[in-house]
């Protein structure tokens, strides 16, 4: 399709995967990461013309603004913004450090705002459009993950409001709630003194792959769907949770339980 897609945590997992899908289909592809040995690699595996890699750490303002710059200098505009970045961590709110609460709320909801708002003139453009990774978290409570249920909601209605604000302009924005993927983000969960969580996760439902969910987020996009829920059960969740929220309590306080541990 020649278009410029920017996927943020492109190096491995959902990114990752989604940068193979829009590889395939002929885009030209800018991997932003922190992983800098991975995106080395990475490249080694693409066809060099289609493809840029930068090292960016999505908290950081100034690397944003780099990020952004290389990406006109090199492909001379942006078509499609993948906010893929983030983080989680499992460990009881009244136990965890203050600092991991601000690290996931950066990465998860700064970071992709700041990125946006710096490549929203080329996507005018473009009439281009924003993807971004939300999670079912942000639209019910999951126990030991409220830092990441904030983030992933402050997100949502960030997306939400900037949606209405550029539809003039042309620019959609395609927000996606997945619930559990089999990528590396929850291998690298935070504990509550931001070393890793010692404790397996607790899942509800199916165990998507990342490439499962690559082919979903792609063919909504190329519908210019607003919302993509992909999981059926996670969406009965988030609707169990609006209709009979004390049902829904008892049931994830079960399922939960080992969350609570630090």
């Amino acid at each position: 399709m020649n278009r410029v897609v920017l996927v943020t945590g492109a190096a491995s997992g959902l990114g990752w995967a989604l940068s193979c899908a829009f590889l395939a289909a002929g885009d030209k592809v800018v991997l932003a990461d922190r992983d800098q040995q991975l995106l080395q690699q990475r490249k080694q595996e693409c066809d060099p013309g289609r493809i840029l890699t930068c090292v960016c750490d999505v908290t950081d303002q100034q690397q944003l603004a780099n990020l952004i710059g290389h990406v006109e200098s090199h492909f001379g505009g942006l078509d499609v913004l993948v906010n893929n970045a983030g983080i989680t961590h499992r460990s009881p709110a009244a136990d965890t450090d203050a600092a991991v609460l601000k690290k996931v709320m950066a990465v998860d909801w700064q970071g992709p705002v700041e990125l946006t708002l710096l490549a929203l003139p080329m996507l005018k453009r473009s009439a281009g459009q924003i993807i971004c990774i939300g999670s079912m978290a942000g639209w019910m409570p999951v126990p030991g993950r409220a830092a990441y249920c904030a983030a992933k909601s402050a997100l949502a209605q960030f997306f939400e409001v900037l949606r209405l604000e550029v539809a003039a302009d042309g620019v959609s924005v395609l927000m996606v709630y997945p619930s559990f993927l089999d990528t590396p983000i929850e291998q690298n969960a935070l504990g509550h003194d931001g070393g890793l969580a010692k404790h397996a996760r607790s899942t509800v439902g199916n165990i998507r792959s990342a490439q499962w969910m690559a082919e979903k987020i792609i063919g909504a996009m190329d519908q210019r769907r607003p919302w993509l829920f992909p999981d059926g059960l996670s969406a009965f969740a988030s609707i169990l949770w609006r209709v009979w929220p004390s049902l829904y309590m008892r049931l994830v306080r079960r399922r939960f339980a080992s969350e609570l541990q630090r």
